[in-house]
């Protein structure tokens, strides 16, 4: 994982290009790098992220900040309702249950 400025990046190897290829993966806009070595490859990442708000500078927009830590989801009235009795059971937040389920599911 690649950090620059808030923004991390994925990378991989092309064995057949013999080329690493990565992409910003913690905003929802596309951005993407490549390089032919640690060190190009690098300089082409944070390269890529200048130009990323640069562009976004030059259009008069925001740009997408990483990810802020809240988005909304959709259930059922019906699970919605027994999470929120199961947390309160549990003297916790509906968000803490939540969080702490979505924490074991992505370890």
């Amino acid at each position: 994982m690649m950090k620059y400025k808030g923004y991390e990046a994925i990378v991989e190897f092309d064995a057949e290009a013999e080329i690493f290829h990565g992409e910003i993966v913690n905003i929802r806009d596309v951005v993407t790098f490549q390089g032919d070595n640690v060190k190009d490859l690098k300089q082409a990442f944070e390269d890529s992220i200048e130009d990323y708000l640069d562009f976004c500078r030059e259009r008069g927009e925001e740009p997408e900040k990483p990810f802020s830590g809240k988005f909304v989801v959709r259930i059922k009235p019906e699970l919605h309702k027994a999470i929120s009795i199961k947390a309160r059971k549990e003297g916790k937040s509906l968000n803490s249950l939540v969080e702490n389920a979505l924490s074991k599911f992505a370890t």
